[in-house]
């Protein structure tokens, strides 16, 4: 049924007409977050607790990483993810490698797909009993025993070392270079979650740029065409994608291009 469900999701479905506004709203509601913007949810880890929704069972949330930040940690949830649908036979292709770069438009297509699809199981009637909240806090105290019971090990390993040390013997730089070790380990991951940051923020930035870049040269090559390039506002539009001061803007010169030519339209008509 899952699969049969996916089949029917082509790239011209209403699905993919679904505005990032409407998307936010309903992982928000559905999930109980505050998700600002669908780059929000790179992670894989919402993705994982939208199909955990209505697949209970399915997903191994004790696995998902919500507080991941690293593309590393990013693709971890996003393997989950597949041997999710693996399991329920689902064909869609998931575009791990442009997901975790945090591109608004590649992520917004995953999320209008993922909707359409958890709208079609079940005739879109979620589960009442499911609580996000809670779903989410079970997971992430999960791993975080996990996580305490590795470093109980380690500090326990790390008396021992100290005990068998007190007398100054050899073990004492074995320890002080395990410390070092440790410190130096959580400096690179920091700086690892910031270039990974800065990488979203280049990306969305040339994203936004090569895109109102091709609305402007879609106009340039508008206004060459023989039959527009003397009317007046065709010369009004050109003053201002040609202005080379950035100080100054174009437009009072622009505007008086088209006053001094006030019967244009009428010419038009």
């Amino acid at each position: 049924m899952a699969a049969a469900a996916a089949a029917t999701i082509g790239m011209m479905d209403g699905a993919y007409f679904v505005g990032r506004g409407e998307i936010l709203s309903w992982i928000n509601a559905t999930l109980q977050l505050s998700l600002g913007k669908v780059e929000e949810a790179a992670s894989g880890a919402v993705q994982c607790q939208l199909m955990d929704m209505v697949h209970p069972g399915v997903v191994p949330m004790h696995k998902v990483n919500f507080d991941a930040k690293t593309e590393y940690d990013m693709i971890q949830n996003y393997k989950i993810l597949q041997d999710v649908f693996n399991k329920l036979r689902l064909s869609k292709n998931i575009e791990v490698n442009k997901l975790v770069k945090g591109r608004p438009l590649d992520n917004l297509e995953f999320l209008q797909w993922l909707k359409r699809y958890c709208d079609s199981v079940n005739g879109g009637i979620m589960n009442e009993n499911y609580n996000p909240v809670e779903r989410r806090s079970k997971c992430c105290k999960e791993r975080n025993l996990k996580g305490s019971n590795k470093s109980s090990k380690s500090l326990q390993a790390n008396r021992l070392s100290s005990a068998n040390s007190a007398d100054g013997g050899p073990c004492v730089g074995k320890v002080c270079n395990a410390i070092a070790e440790e410190h130096y380990i959580e400096q690179i991951q920091q700086l690892s979650e910031k270039i990974a940051d800065l990488k979203i923020s280049v990306d969305s930035a040339e994203k936004e740029r090569d895109f109102y870049f091709s609305k402007l040269r879609d106009i340039e090559i508008l206004c060459q065409r023989p039959e527009l390039e003397h009317l007046p506002m065709t010369k009004a539009i050109k003053k201002i994608l040609y202005a080379a001061d950035a100080r100054d803007s174009p437009l009072p010169e622009a505007n008086e291009i088209i006053t001094r030519s006030p019967g244009m339209f009428l010419d038009e008509a």
